[in-house]
């Protein structure tokens, strides 16, 4: 594997800490400047690398994505499918997960502003919803649920909806949640404890 230019490494910085403002203020509240000091760099060193504003929020999405499918490939990429599902609810329905939205599925903090957010960006943010929907119905498929994509849908609107409520909750009634949605799907699924 290639080693990183000077230049594809400030790029990498700069979308790692795109993603992580964007997923923590919103598209709107990350601006150039203060994503630049973020960053630890210079404001006109922005121009660099992304032609504009909406350039950058496309591509901290597309990031966001990446690093998202990342970690959730490693929790399904299990011998027993059943076993990849129960890891990813475990994780995606955890308290580290609530606590840290900066570092996690873009979904539950972005989604509602997502129809807001310009053209490039809402459509990597919506093929990451099919990517992310495509691999848990590969992983339910593999259980022998039947109807693995409308499932997939469900048990994906589940997952979002629960941490976007969660976050939005005191600790001990968003931990009660989570359990309850953790509890829940793996019923549903028949992935037992």
């Amino acid at each position: 594997m290639a080693e990183l230019t000077q230049k594809e490494r400030t790029r990498a910085r700069i979308l790692h800490e795109a993603a992580g403002a964007i997923r923590e203020q919103g598209v709107e509240g990350v601006g150039v400047a203060s994503l630049m000091k973020r960053a630890g760099l210079t404001h006109g060193g922005f121009y660099a690398h992304f032609a504009n504003r909406d350039d950058l929020v496309a591509n901290a999405v597309e990031h966001m994505f990446r690093e998202s499918a990342d970690l959730l490939n490693r929790h399904l990429d299990h011998e027993d499918p059943a076993e990849g599902l129960r890891a990813t609810i475990d994780y995606y329905l955890s308290e580290e997960a609530r606590k840290r939205p900066s570092a996690g599925c873009p979904l539950p903090s972005l989604s509602g502003e997502a129809a807001r957010m310009p053209d490039a960006a809402r459509q990597r943010f919506s093929q990451g919803i099919v990517s992310f929907r495509r691999a848990l119905e590969r992983a339910i498929s593999a259980t022998g649920v039947e109807n693995a994509a409308e499932v997939a849908a469900s048990v994906l609107a589940e997952l979002v909806g629960s941490m976007a409520l969660a976050r939005a909750l005191d600790d001990v009634t968003s931990a009660s949640m989570l359990d309850a949605s953790r509890k829940q799907l793996k019923r549903r699924l028949a992935l037992s404890d």
